[in-house]
């Protein structure tokens, strides 16, 4: 990502590592400038919360970018670009993943029954009724969303600090950039930028292993979704549950263990959430975060850059 980053057209005015182990990055990129927040131990959205509490007073966006991007050269003019014609409304934008793998639909996620009730829906950066949110892939045309993936996106800087990163969202995180892109846009706008472009490569080090994402597969969709008195807990139950069982389904048919040990974590996780619902008691309205916080465990890689825009 880095590498990527310092062979922009345009380079970003500030740059902020926030993560474990700096290495050599500083002089390996002397034009960024780059510095490094030594946060051991943290979870994603904690680290990222720390990088932007962190950032130039001046700044008027911050952006966040994972380790595992790459830029294309004209990404960060053309979002710039972008942003200098933006109206005020506008609270945050996301990179172009030209890469971006098909997602497999099921068949149920394509009957006219799983539209109507609100558990999937056609139309891309969507959040649908029972909380799930459908993907962007590759955009040909901005256009506006209702949420926004956090591997590259730029948000403009009074609005994260209104929001942030909920960090309830622990390690790895999951749905982090659902929970806050989406409490975002029910007062600013949201919008994929078609001509920032970037590839993204997941590693596959660092992610949680089966049976821990089943659980939280479970438990912090429907944090997210007791958030938000629009979306439906009945639903997203059902959700689930339909996610449960084509785990199951998969595991069995491809005599999977990875997915039979997520769907051990999500058959758990389900338990939880019907044992202690007392835990999930959260207001109908959305609650707004908020930055800088002043318990900031910790952890994880996450990188985030500031930058100001061009007068």
């Amino acid at each position: 990502m880095l590498e990527s980053l310092a062979g922009q057209s345009r380079l970003p005015d500030e740059v902020t590592i926030v993560g474990e182990d700096v290495g050599d990055v500083p002089s390996e990129f002397p034009t960024l400038r780059p510095r490094f927040i030594h946060l051991p131990g943290s979870s994603i959205s904690q680290a990222r919360n720390a990088g932007a509490a962190a950032s130039d007073p001046r700044a008027d966006l911050l952006a966040f970018l994972d380790d595992d991007i790459v830029l294309e050269s004209n990404a960060l003019t053309a979002m710039m670009d972008f942003w200098d014609k933006a109206a005020p409304d506008l609270g945050g934008a996301g990179f172009n993943v030209v890469n971006h793998p098909p997602m497999p639909v099921s068949r149920f996620k394509r009957t006219a029954l799983a539209k109507k009730l609100g558990l999937y829906s056609d139309q891309k950066g969507a959040v649908v009724r029972s909380g799930f949110q459908t993907t962007y892939g590759y955009v040909d045309a901005d256009m506006l969303g209702s949420w926004l993936p956090s591997w590259a996106v730029v948000y403009r800087k009074t609005t994260f600090m209104e929001y942030g990163f909920d960090n309830w969202f622990e390690g790895y995180s999951y749905l982090e950039d659902l929970d806050l892109s989406y409490r975002i846009s029910r007062r600013y706008k949201l919008a994929m930028v078609s001509d920032a472009r970037i590839n993204h490569y997941p590693s596959g080090t660092g992610r949680l292993d089966n049976y821990v994402f089943g659980k939280k597969e479970i438990l912090n969709r429907l944090w997210f979704v007791r958030k938000h008195a629009e979306l439906s807990v009945g639903l997203c139950y059902f959700g689930l549950v339909i996610r449960t069982s084509l785990n199951l389904w998969s595991s069995v048919g491809e005599r999977d263990r990875r997915c039979l040990q997520r769907v051990a974590g999500n058959l758990v996780g389900l338990a939880i959430s019907l044992r202690q619902r007392s835990q999930f008691g959260l207001p109908a309205t959305p609650r707004n975060v908020g930055i800088p916080f002043e318990n900031c465990h910790e952890g994880n890689d996450a990188r985030a850059l500031t930058g100001r825009r061009a007068s």
